[in-house]
């Protein structure tokens, strides 16, 4: 690095991020949050759920599309929306839509609240009524699947009925008053893999390789020179001590500890998701992003220019500071104002990405696992950690913890940025393909720590580790994602397939080769000092 001292060590202060980016680690969030309360499937009311888009004009103005779900029962929607008719929509009078209306329903789409009767009913009333369509409001946000009561043998619904949620309820609402609203429902079909799918992939694996890696090309036995130059009124340096202080060797005990307090926050932010607090995620994230991207775009400079002139500055707090340095920290700060600025606009995931990358490389540097068995606690216990509280917490919360917290909700419509975040190109209701960052920082520090082994012991690529680990953790991301496939976009625990696909890989091949012990006990001190030892010889 060609800084001194006091911004190095401020690097230090990237780690505590890490708590923050747990929060949304092991989510590959989806866009389309339907209840998995699917009820009795009945041989007359099994059609298949499908999706559907509602277009939605005011006065002739078309406004921005809702979303809904079929029910298993009804006519189906067209495919496309060019095959599909605006009709008016009219609420139901009564609003639960229970008994025969008083407001006119022939020939429009009718509205009506869930509650007080069962959807069938709610169904046969609009159809009774001319309706065209029914379009239910949910009392939530999520997309119940509406289902047959257990009494109903056989049914003569031939009008769709689709459940809406209540935001889009509240929106339609809003609408009608005084104006005249028309409806367009189709039900698109959606792809089974998008682009978005395969460049999250090639980043979260890149990102990995790339974190590895960069001890290899971003350090050398010479990159301090120049720093020690501007450093000699230090005692320690050229030393290696700074050095020694920048890497935070993970304990046992604290991983334990990490994950308890990662559980702690996740459960604070469930109870008291607000924008404020949103908000000051934002910050830690800018500041992580700039430090972050600040060593990517420093190191290859530092090692390609360590013998050149640099003119320094002495400023407050930091010291003493290359002129190319405080450059580029100002450069990094401006990008990361102009992202946190536009962070709603459709381009922002570019910025996201980017700082999230950044942040997560310099994680990588200044964390480490000396050993397979540190290694082994820490990926288990965030193991359990993503299984119970993206499958386990309903039983206790009544909802996903983790989905809840990824989603956003409570947030006044901010997002936690601790993500990356793709756009589906293909899909008709648009949406992200995201993964938390935990995703990648807690399989990556295995894979740097395989790195780290397999240069100490000058083992090739077939025979070494790391290779094997970068193949597992990209087919534990292609299960990952057939898992959310299979699940119909339900988020799942990312680490409930990565889990075994890299530490399970570690574990194996250390049995077959006979190098379990020497992983579980591998110290980097020691390995260092015979290293040098053998160069010496």
């Amino acid at each position: 690095m060609s800084f001194p001292p006091g911004i190095r060590r401020r690097f230090v202060v990237s780690f505590p991020l890490l708590l923050l980016v747990t929060l949304s680690f092991a989510v590959v969030a989806t866009a389309d949050g339907a209840s998995q309360d699917d009820g009795p499937e009945l041989p007359a009311c099994n059609n298949p759920f499908k999706l559907v888009k509602v277009k939605i004009w005011v006065d002739g103005v078309e406004g921005e599309d809702l979303s809904g779900i079929t029910a298993s029962f009804g006519a189906s929607l067209p495919e496309e929306a060019n095959k599909s008719s605006k009709l008016p929509t009219v609420f139901s009078n009564p609003l639960n839509g229970c008994s025969n209306s008083s407001s006119k329903l022939t020939g429009s789409v009718a509205l009506s609240i869930r509650g007080d009767c069962d959807f069938v009913t709610k169904a046969k009333v609009a159809q009774s009524g001319g309706a065209s369509a029914l379009l239910v409001i949910n009392d939530n946000e999520e997309l119940y699947k509406m289902v047959c009561s257990e009494n109903d043998t056989s049914l003569n619904i031939s009008i769709p009925v689709v459940m809406i949620p209540k935001s889009a309820g509240d929106a339609i609402n809003k609408s009608m008053e005084e104006k005249h609203v028309e409806f367009l429902l189709y039900a698109p079909t959606r792809p089974i893999v998008d682009f978005s799918v395969i460049f999250l992939w090639a980043m979260a694996v890149g990102t990995i390789v790339t974190a590895s890696l960069w001890q290899e090309f971003g350090t050398s036995e010479n990159s301090d020179e120049r720093y020690n130059e501007l450093s000699k009124e230090s005692p320690n340096a050229g030393t290696g001590d700074d050095d020694d202080k920048e890497i935070l060797d993970i304990s046992v005990k604290g991983a334990i500890v990490f994950v308890i307090t990662a559980s702690t926050f996740l459960v604070l932010l469930y109870f008291f998701m607000s924008a404020w607090f949103v908000w000051l995620l934002i910050v830690l994230f800018c500041i992580g992003g700039v430090q972050g991207m600040h060593t990517c775009i420093m190191t290859p400079i530092a090692r390609k220019c360590r013998n050149c002139p640099q003119k320094t500055l002495n400023l407050p707090l930091f010291g003493e500071v290359s002129i190319v340095s405080f450059v580029v920290a100002l450069c990094c700060l401006i990008f990361a104002v102009v992202w946190a600025v536009n962070r709603r606009e459709s381009y922002s995931w570019v910025g996201q990405d980017i700082l999230g990358i950044c942040l997560m490389i310099t994680v990588l540097q200044l964390a480490r696992l000396p050993n397979i068995k540190v290694a082994t606690v820490l990926l288990c216990c965030a193991f359990v950690y993503d299984i119970f509280w993206v499958f386990l917490s309903p039983l206790i919360f009544h909802q996903s913890v983790m989905i809840v917290v990824a989603r956003g909700d409570n947030s006044g419509g901010e997002s936690i940025p601790m993500l990356l975040r793709v756009p589906r190109a293909f899909d008709p209701w648009g949406g992200y393909d995201m993964i938390g960052f935990g995703d990648i920082l807690f399989p990556g520090l295995l894979v740097a720590f395989a790195f780290r082994y397999d240069k100490a012991y000058k083992k090739h690529l077939a025979s070494g580790y790391f290779l094997w680990l970068i193949i597992g953790y990209g087919f534990g991301l292609l299960f990952t994602y057939l898992g959310l496939y299979l699940m119909n976009g339900h988020g799942q625990p990312a680490l409930l397939y990565l889990v075994p696909c890299t530490l399970g890989v570690t574990v194996i091949l250390g049995l077959v080769r006979g190098e379990l012990k020497e992983l579980w006990n591998y110290s980097p001190e020691s390995s260092s000092a015979t290293t040098n030892l053998t160069g010496e010889a």
